[in-house]
């Protein structure tokens, strides 16, 4: 197995775009990291060069301890799962698998054994002479998994390799693959769009934004304590609510006000807010983290007038706004007696409460 190591890593097409910037990352031997971002991000062009599939503009990429800039995809000894399964529809799931280690001169006894194993992990023994047409998406699916096993690699790269998967599939699927990294823990690099399969599959998750890492760590950090605006916003589903507020003064406490707002800021919290007395910041609240009632210490409810009930089985989804113009989310329980036009007083716990500089969108 192998760590993989990009030190200011850039890609340039042209004069015009900057692709890829200065990305620094270390990922561990037998680590799962995901890449995750909007389209255009850059994610996908980095793992293409890791891959070998790009040529790198500036920068070095080390997997165990080469550098492999200049090596050639065949002599990096990663192996790829791609968005459209890159299957040979003629062949069989057999040969399909038996294609990459033929074309190396391998024996048919050893191919033989490594199709069995890759065939045991992911079910597929009842398939090996079907063609891929034959085969549903997720089956399609298995057998690129099964095409990178038999290979052996240092390295699995995905590249978003669930997007054309319906959600069934996709939720079924995530499951294959956090299994297979049980079994094989092979260093793994993930690209996806979806924070929810970047946050359930990697053992840290990457967040990029034009070109560049905007926070690297456990899902859990990551959704907790964001860096900046747009890491707040990107992972969670739904998405934060964000209000533009001001930071004042009532007695000792600290209140962050905004129009149809007004709420006391814990002990803890206000010390970091203490420089901003008297002046504008971004206040956000998850969505999950707003329940109905008073249940809360004073100044941490407030009233707002649902506009959009969304049912989803298990909890609902309020649209609500809050004084004259501003619009949030609250995700509560199914059971809540709520419906269009109805006030409502929503709890904030003030240690769900997150801060943004309106300038540089940097949390504090």
């Amino acid at each position: 197995m192998a760590s993989i190591t990009l030190s200011k890593l850039n890609k340039h097409y042209g004069a015009l775009h900057h692709a890829v910037k200065d990305v620094d990352l270390t990922i561990a031997d037998r680590e799962f990291v995901a890449l995750v971002g909007p389209s255009g991000c850059g994610k996908s062009t980095t793992l293409r060069m890791i891959a070998g599939l790009e040529d790198i503009s500036s920068g070095e990429i080390r997997i165990g301890e080469r550098v492999v800039n200049h090596l050639p995809p065949r002599d990096r000894d990663v192996a790829m799962v791609f968005q459209n399964y890159a299957l040979y529809q003629h062949m069989s799931v057999y040969d399909n698998l038996a294609f990459g280690l033929r074309n190396k001169r391998v024996a048919e006894r050893e191919i033989k054994a490594a199709i069995d194993r890759a065939a045991e992990i992911l079910g597929l023994h009842d398939l090996l002479k079907r063609k891929p047409r034959q085969l549903s998406g997720g089956q399609q699916q298995r057998v690129a998994l099964g095409r990178c096993i038999v290979r052996n690699p240092l390295v699995f790269l995905f590249d978003e390799p669930l997007s054309n998967l319906d959600a069934k599939l996709r939720a079924q699927m995530r499951g294959e693959i956090k299994r297979l990294h049980a079994q094989l823990p092979t260093t793994s690099v993930f690209v996806t769009h979806d924070q929810v399969e970047a946050m359930t599959l990697g053992d840290r998750v990457v967040v990029m934004r034009d070109g560049s890492v905007q926070q690297v760590g456990t899902p859990l950090a990551v959704y907790a304590k964001p860096v900046n605006r747009f890491v707040a916003g990107f992972i969670g589903a739904p998405a934060m609510n964000f209000l533009d507020a001001t930071v004042s003064a009532v007695g000792s406490a600290l209140h962050v006000t905004a129009p149809g707002l007004d709420l006391a800021v814990g002990e803890e919290r206000a010390r970091g807010l203490t420089p901003w007395r008297g002046r504008r910041l971004v206040l956000g609240i998850r969505p999950e983290h707003l329940a109905l009632g008073d249940g809360g210490p004073l100044g941490r409810t407030f009233d707002a007038k649902v506009e959009v009930v969304e049912q989803l089985g298990s909890e609902m989804l309020l649209e609500v706004r809050v004084g004259r113009a501003r619009l949030t989310v609250a995700r509560v329980a199914a059971e809540a007696q709520v419906a269009p036009g109805d006030q409502v007083r929503l709890f904030v716990p003030s240690g769900r409460l997150h801060f943004f500089d309106p300038e540089s969108e940097a949390a504090f």
